[in-house]
């Protein structure tokens, strides 16, 4: 009884040996299945993922022009959305710039003939409405809504303080490429002032925004490719001049000890 009892022990502790190596082996096949289809899932995202990474973008822009341009009514006006409103803009703003530059209009002047002309109908006609059997205008109350006007206050602040906290960062020494970007830049623009008014740069600034945009939009592809071109020119224009000038400017022993 005893062998018996011990052949049965014996044979129930195979079985659960055999159970336990195929739950094993089903587990090991399980993992290695999910694996394999995580290598082809990874394999059939990578190329793609592979081709996005290497597509080169102005500046290394991530975003689409209208997201880089704030997104919102701005950027449709200057994509030209809604070519009725950008039309309507733009050609706003030629009047007003046709008006003081050619004309020589100055604003002071303008708001005044603007104020006597609407003024001068208005009246005439409140008081001809009497003779000629006709309602007198509806003049409606004009009142600049509160937090219209605290808002624009408030952005116009947030501007402000930004660019001035650039300027800061800038003069602190930090970023030599920055600070000589900046000099450069304004050095230009102050050459620009000299060859026309703060009225005509802003005109220009104004339809450059109305047009380099939408062009840069509709022939993306094409202009990307033509930068990275240049920017591997320049690239390798600069390298050379590292390699046989700045390279060779002596440094400072402070400056060897920090670096070092």
């Amino acid at each position: 009884m005893a062998d018996h009892a011990g052949e049965h022990d014996s044979f129930v502790e195979s079985v659960m040996d055999k159970v336990n190596v195929d739950k094993l082996h089903g587990a090991h096949h399980d993992s290695s299945y999910s694996s394999d289809s995580e290598d082809e899932n990874n394999d059939t995202k990578s190329p793609v993922d592979a081709v996005k990474a290497k597509i080169y973008r102005l500046f290394g822009r991530e975003r689409p022009v209208h997201k880089v341009l704030g997104g919102g009514k701005p950027a449709d006006i200057f994509l030209w959305r809604d070519k009725n409103v950008s039309a309507g803009v733009l050609g706003f703003a030629t009047v007003i710039w046709a008006l003081f530059e050619l004309l020589q209009y100055h604003l002071l002047t303008l708001l005044c003939h603007i104020l006597i002309v609407a003024i001068t109908v208005l009246f005439l006609w409140s008081n001809a409405s009497a003779f000629i059997n006709t309602a007198p205008p509806q003049i409606p109350e004009v009142v600049l809504p509160r937090d219209i006007v605290l808002g624009v206050a408030s952005a116009l602040r947030i501007e402000m303080n930004r660019i001035l906290e650039i300027l800061r960062d800038i003069a602190s020494g930090k970023d030599l490429k920055k600070f000589l970007v900046v000099i450069v830049g304004l050095w230009v623009v102050s050459i620009l002032g000299n060859c026309w008014n703060f009225l005509t740069l802003f005109y220009i600034a104004f339809v450059l925004l109305h047009t380099v945009p939408v062009l840069y939009e509709k022939y993306e592809d094409k202009v990307d490719a033509f930068a990275e071109k240049a920017e591997a020119e320049i690239k390798k224009h600069y390298a050379v001049f590292n390699d046989q000038v700045l390279s060779k400017i002596p440094r400072g022993p402070l400056r060897d000890k920090k670096l070092a």
